[in-house]
């Protein structure tokens, strides 16, 4: 793979021979439907009729084959142990030049993916999310001292239906920022660790420099993904409550929130795999977000169960993170502990600050996670319904691959 990977869609013009190119069948044995010379004791088989296959021998019983009942198919051969086939052996071995086996891929092989990227290119893994997660939170910083001083306390709550609509409105202003900024640094690190990714799958090493020089040439077509997800996450969002916040009816705009919520997950999920599609089909943004709807019908509950899991386990690390810089937050505190159940710590500068830089390192550390486990299932979704582990066992120069195929692993 070059400095600007790719890999094109089925049909494209740079597919070559394209990764739905199904391997030659084998050959036929031209001896194999004739009679052998030495012919079995008489009464043992018969003769077939037309359009009658042999009878099988009867056989002891035990580990053997049992014989066939009449018009039925012969059962399958059981697998040993161990056996590379399948049975208690598991699915057949697959290559695997990178960070996951070119087959299509388990809940496992995901996340264990994921975490060997990080691991195996932290330089400029983290180098990419360290710049997006900063430049988040300095804005979520100053959004929240901007608003802090409009939200109630035990001091100050609203007394009259107006002040809590405002009050509601406020915090739901606030919190909707901040969920949407982590939105857009999920999109953007995803598009932008994309080539790290897929040199990662082929065993190539990747620098920052590299990343930098695949990405530079789709800079504008990112950001207008980018912009296109942005808009559309914020009207699946915010549509349903919007009649309920223009008449200033909190009862109302209550009611669109689960609605938005199943819209947003609905349009989260369906265009996940839009950045990585990008980034390394290099096609336009519209043409990106097709190409995810089309990937995800049929699996999106999957990939949704896969999301939602990978941002569990992501929240749970970042707050195991964050939590030392809370106590060192706390001690900073004017009032202790009481400022922190009061609401008053805050609207104290030192107590943002290093809780921004707490959540910072915790991002940096935990979105490449989650960003991994979507390109990967860019990946397995390629792999599943075009082969594309063909095209990428000749990219990362596996020799005799393709002769048989790997099935899917049941349960991931």
């Amino acid at each position: 793979m070059n400095d600007s990977p790719g890999w094109a869609a089925p049909g494209s013009p740079s597919d070559g021979q394209g990764p739905d190119a199904a391997p030659p069948p084998p050959a036929e044995d031209s001896g194999a439907s004739k009679w052998s010379a030495a012919q079995p004791p008489p009464g043992q088989w018969s003769s077939p009729d037309a359009g009658q296959t042999p009878q099988q021998p009867q056989q002891n019983a035990g580990w053997g084959t049992y014989p066939t009942p009449p018009g039925q198919q012969p059962p399958a051969a059981p697998y040993a142990y161990g056996n590379p086939g399948g049975g208690w052996g598991g699915p057949p071995p697959a290559a695997k030049p990178g960070v996951i086996p070119l087959r299509p891929l388990g809940l496992g092989e995901i996340l264990d993916g994921a975490v060997g990227i990080l691991r195996g290119h932290w330089r400029s893994v983290l180098s990419v999310s360290l710049v997006v997660a900063a430049l988040s939170q300095i804005a979520l910083l100053v959004a929240q001292r901007l608003t802090m001083d409009s939200l109630p306390t035990p001091s100050t709550e609203p007394t009259t239906p107006g002040e809590a609509v405002r009050a509601l409105g406020d915090a739901g202003l606030l919190y909707g920022f901040q969920y949407y900024l982590e939105i857009l640094g999920l999109i953007l690190v995803t598009a932008l660790l994309a080539p790290t990714v897929s040199r990662a799958v082929l065993g190539q090493t990747s620098t920052l420099g590299s990343t930098l020089k695949a990405v530079r040439p789709l800079a504008p077509r990112m950001l207008g993904l980018t912009g296109l997800l942005l808009l559309g996450s914020l009207a699946a969002g915010l549509l349903p409550a919007l009649p309920g916040i223009l008449l200033g009816s909190a009862a109302l705009a209550a009611l669109g929130v689960p609605v938005g919520l199943v819209l947003l997950a609905w349009f989260y999920v369906t265009f996940a795999l839009a950045p990585p599609a990008l980034m390394l089909e290099r096609g336009t943004p519209v043409a990106a977000l097709r190409r995810s709807a089309k990937l995800v019908k049929g699996a999106w509950w999957r990939i949704c169960g896969i999301s939602l899991l990978t941002w569990v386990i992501r929240t749970i690390t970042s707050t195991v993170i964050v939590m030392p810089f809370a106590a060192i937050a706390m001690v900073l505190a004017p009032g202790g502990l009481s400022s922190f159940l009061d609401g008053s710590a805050t609207r104290d500068w030192a107590v943002l600050i290093v809780t921004g830089i707490g959540a910072v390192v915790g991002a940096t550390v935990t979105i490449p996670m989650q960003t991994g486990v979507t390109t990967l299932l860019y990946i397995d979704q390629r792999i599943r319904r075009e082969a594309l582990d063909l095209e990428l066992a000749r990219a990362a120069g596996v020799e005799g691959y393709g002769s048989t195929r790997t099935p899917a692993p049941t349960g991931g």
